[in-house]
């Protein structure tokens, strides 16, 4: 939806960011102007709440923001409050990035009008560009910022230091020069690292994805302030942001996947195993510091702080900023009172007590201040002044239409189980398997000419083989299309669940192809447990063995879909977990075709 409405827009957002600095294209002779400080006001409550009902704001936050979007909801639900004589209560919901600004434009037209959002508050003024280029009209143009934090390149602090890029920051154009450099750890006396992984969210979903092709893009065409729309579509800047894209270990949602992951890998070896650094926001090194993470970017959990803390690079040649714009939504759901409501909220953010939770969440207020704890743990730099506006609105359409054609092409198996269970009736239409089959249907589509995309499904016959095995070989998708969907449609339900076996099988024979300037990858969706009593097959610890072993020269992520509630939920996260790949749950059948298009975004 997005892509496909892209179109030249433009969009005011009232930025605030005082005291940040903005490289200038021609050096002022004379000494540059500091702007004063903000006077924040304070808050102002009701001297007693109004009547109930309460008038319910609805705040629609960004993954990245939502910890401090619910700290100033708190903040401002303590107080008591009166408007048009109604008392007032402040909501918080969440989605990623990409997805709200897609359903903002719609009107969220999956949402009772009760549920429907009040308020917006991305974490990026870019989806604000998003959303408009996808033709949304409900937006009050009175959007202003409420916070910042800067998106930066976090490494581990051995792997900082060994690169001396914890005591001189590099410019964009060295760090991917460097991602690029297979040979890069083992010359520096490194080889137990590996080649150099360098993560990234999805642009199409997170605000650091989009900051990281702002930058791939401003490298290649000479300038990280004045790039142009132009520029973007330009096939030679296109090529050379695609020889950076090849440095991408994969993509994935969200920050809080590749963090997570991060300390999974320290906990049974080193970060380093996963990621060598990976673009993110300030807020999310803060929380790793002190140890919290997110296997899907809403359930935190705590736990002691890591040994391998992360260290936030900020590049020589400048970094984006998100900049977290707040602003009224319009439409038929929201009446008078919630509207005026909304405002008051509005007016809170910009409050002494509102910039105070803030901070305390980890974020920089209007002055660019840090919370003395925040930015310790985070080893964030309270001074640095090379922040960048993010480009105009046109230039951000373009460089989302542009995506699909310089990302990091896929080599990609779907790996399908037919046992007998997909047989199993979910509704008046669908078993498990035709779900299955829309779903994987659908999420071929994001995949497109120089992808590599292959199928396989597995089942155990009664003489103990496996079947059907590989019935669609991996291929480029712009000419295997039809093939490979013939064969989907051609799956029937047999047999028992050789699951071992077929991990194990199919991962040997992607590691073959293993191919650096891929995403090489499985997508295992299975319903059940492993069950193979005709044969012996491979043991669970065997397999998980191999895979890493195998990880460790050719990389294959395989990323595992719990599908229905008899999932063996437990084996399938070891195997994601194995390979550095995600975990997905589609345990209620019915999400299955949103959970595996949320997948596909890592590719």
């Amino acid at each position: 939806v997005l892509v496909g409405s892209i179109g030249t827009v433009s969009y005011a957002i009232i930025s605030n960011l005082a005291g940040a600095e903005q490289p200038a294209a021609d050096p002022a002779p004379e000494a540059p102007v500091v702007a004063e400080p903000i006077v924040f006001p304070e808050d102002e409550p009701a001297t007693a709440a109004g009547a109930e009902p309460c008038a319910t704001v609805n705040v629609l936050s960004s993954f990245e923001n939502a910890e401090m979007v619910e700290g100033l909801a708190a903040a401002y639900n303590s107080q008591p409050r009166n408007v048009a004589g109604s008392c007032v209560t402040v909501t918080t919901s969440r989605e990623k990035s990409g997805v709200a600004a897609a359903v903002v434009a719609t009107g969220f037209p999956n949402l009772a009008d009760d549920q429907k959002p009040t308020v917006w508050l991305p974490d990026s003024s870019t989806w604000v560009d998003v959303a408009q280029a996808a033709g949304a009209t409900n937006l009050r143009a009175e959007g202003t910022s409420v916070a910042v934090s800067d998106i930066v390149l976090a490494m581990p602090e051995n792997l900082a230091s060994a690169i001396g890029w914890d005591a001189e920051a590099p410019t964009w154009a060295q760090i991917f020069e460097s991602a690029g450099d297979p040979d890069l750890w083992s010359g520096l006396g490194h080889p137990e690292w590996g080649a150099f992984k360098l993560g990234k969210t999805s642009p199409l979903v997170a605000t650091s994805g989009e900051a990281a092709m702002f930058a791939s893009y401003g490298t290649a065409a000479g300038s990280m302030t004045d790039f142009t729309a132009a520029q973007v579509q330009d096939p030679a800047v296109q090529a050379e942001v695609h020889e950076n894209e090849t440095a991408t270990s994969h993509y994935m949602a969200t920050p809080e996947h590749f963090l997570w992951h991060a300390r999974q890998a320290e906990a049974s070896g080193s970060a380093a195993d996963f990621l060598s650094a990976v673009i993110v926001d300030e807020k999310s090194v803060w929380d790793y510091n002190r140890g919290i993470t997110s296997r899907d970017g809403i359930t935190r959990t705590q736990a002691d702080p890591p040994a391998e803390q992360l260290v936030p690079i900020y590049p020589a040649d400048g970094y984006y900023t998100a900049d977290n714009p707040v602003m009224r939504l319009t439409g038929a759901w929201i009446d008078p009172v919630e509207s005026e409501a909304a405002a008051d909220f509005i007016r809170f953010t910009h409050t002494a007590q509102g910039q105070a939770a803030v901070r305390a969440a980890g974020y920089r207020d209007l002055n660019r201040d840090l919370d003395e704890g925040v930015q310790q743990v985070g080893q964030l730099d309270g001074d640095q002044g090379g922040t960048l506006a993010f480009p105009g609105a046109d230039v951000v359409t373009a460089v989302q239409a542009s995506f699909p054609d310089v990302r990091k092409r896929a080599n990609v198996l779907f790996l399908l189980d037919v046992s007998g269970s997909m047989d199993e009736p979910i509704s008046a239409s669908d078993t498990k398997l035709t779900q299955a089959r829309k779903a994987i249907e659908a999420a071929v589509g994001h995949f497109t000419n120089g992808d590599d995309v292959g199928l396989a499904a597995f089942a155990q016959a009664p003489d103990g083989a496996m079947v059907p095995g590989l019935v669609s070989p991996v291929a480029d998708i712009g000419s295997s299309r039809d093939g490979f969907l013939g064969a989907l449609g051609g799956l029937t339900s047999m047999g028992d669940t050789p699951l071992y076996q077929a991990v194990d099988t199919f991962a040997a024979q992607q590691a073959a192809a293993w191919s650096s300037d891929h995403i090489n990858a499985i997508v295992l969706l299975s319903d059940g447990e492993n069950d193979a009593p005709n044969a012996p097959t491979i043991s669970a610890d065997q397999m998980l063995a191999n895979l890493k072993d195998m990880h460790h020269a050719t990389p294959v992520l395989i990323f595992t879909l719990a599908y229905g509630a008899d999932a063996d939920v437990a084996t399938l996260q070891s195997i994601s977990s194995a390979t550095g790949a995600h975990y997905y749950d589609a345990t209620d059948p019915s999400k299955l075709e949103a959970v595996l298009g949320d997948l596909v975004t890592s590719f």
